[in-house]
């Protein structure tokens, strides 16, 4: 059995728009807070745009937090999925 061409079309569209339909736009937002030292900035936030599959997006999200130490001041940015 053959099978026509519109079919084979209609197959690939609906495959195509199954796997896209997955990837997504997905806002990582990390909040950044300070300590060490009287008078330092109040906490601060980023936010910023993935577009992935969800599990993906969000171990791209939470890779970006981060703790660091520059003159006994210390930054923790916590990141996650939005």
């Amino acid at each position: 059995m053959k099978l026509r061409p519109t079919i084979l079309l209609a197959i690939a569209f609906t495959s195509m728009m199954s796997y896209t339909s997955c990837v997504k736009k997905y806002i990582c937002h990390c909040d950044i807070k300070y300590s060490g030292y009287p008078g330092l900035p109040a906490s601060n936030s980023k936010e910023f745009e993935i577009q992935d599959l969800k599990s993906g997006a969000k171990t791209t999200c939470e890779k970006e937090s981060d703790s660091t130490v520059n003159n006994n001041i210390t930054a923790v940015e916590t990141c996650y999925l939005y």
